[in-house]
């Protein structure tokens, strides 16, 4: 067990004995801070002041006090309304509601303090791993790249979902998100996008600003799963659906755990 995992493990023990065996609720915005903090220590060292504390450079603002409807949130939105929606991990398939997008609210101002804050900067943390007769360029920072080659060898064990894995659409790529003037988490080298042949895109099936088509999805849970295991979350999940697309967001996932909030009745 990595030392972050043992952080976050012991964190999560603490939060569950201060809430004693009351049926589990929506962590306080303090709590998932701190599940936050937890979730990179390789970058933050504690929230403090209304600001996390960073190991290099000013502290950032957790909560700017601007109100911001959804999609102000999506195209700027602060590490508070980051953590606003419980992202439903497991086994089973959600139909999600209008403008539930559990992650796809980010802080890019965090996003580059995380990962790296210019093309050349992520570029420079890139290392290979290789995926189904592929390598994939990947970023170290953050433990993603393990995190990665562990959600490989246990999608390995089964055969028949190599279709839908390779090949990829691809890690790495500095660009915005479509539509927005904010950066992708392709940026980071922190999301991937598995096989297009399989895969289902709001703005692909003719969706525009306020009108998405249809909800999708041809991928098996079981890749979902376990990707959700190894801390990536899925834009399955997503009422603006991206049912390819997988990155790399561990507190969403421990946040939801500890809110006892899961896609499975």
């Amino acid at each position: 067990m990595s030392p972050s995992t043992r952080r976050l493990a012991l964190l999560t023990a603490l939060l569950a004995g201060a809430a004693g065996p009351a049926a589990a609720a929506e962590p306080s915005l303090a709590e998932k801070i701190a599940i936050l903090v937890a979730s990179y220590p390789e970058s933050i060292v504690k929230a403090e002041g209304g600001k996390l504390v960073m190991k290099d450079g000013d502290p950032i603002v957790i909560d700017d006090g601007k109100s911001r409807d959804h999609f102000a949130m999506l195209e700027s939105g602060d590490v508070e309304d980051s953590l606003q929606q419980i992202y439903p991990a497991g086994a089973c398939e959600t139909r999600p509601a209008v403008n539930f997008d559990p992650g796809r609210i980010r802080s890019e101002v965090l996003l580059k303090r995380l990962f790296g804050a210019s093309a050349k900067a992520v570029q420079a943390d890139l290392v290979p791993v290789k995926w189904f007769g592929e390598t994939l360029r990947v970023t170290r920072r953050q433990g993603v790249d393990k995190a990665l080659a562990a959600v490989r060898d246990e999608l390995a064990a089964d055969p028949a979902l190599k279709k839908y894995l390779t090949p990829s659409a691809g890690v790495f790529n500095w660009r915005k998100v479509s539509g927005q003037s904010n950066l992708s988490v392709h940026s980071f080298g922190a999301a991937l996008d598995l096989n297009t042949k399989h895969a289902d895109y709001w703005v692909w099936s003719g969706g525009k600003p306020g009108r998405v088509p249809e909800y999708h999805n041809k991928f098996p849970m079981k890749i979902v799963d376990i990707f959700e295991r190894h801390g990536f979350i899925w834009g399955g999940r997503w009422y603006h659906y991206d049912t390819m697309h997988f990155e790399y967001r561990p507190e969403l996932l421990e946040i939801a755990r500890r809110a006892g909030v899961s896609a499975c009745p």
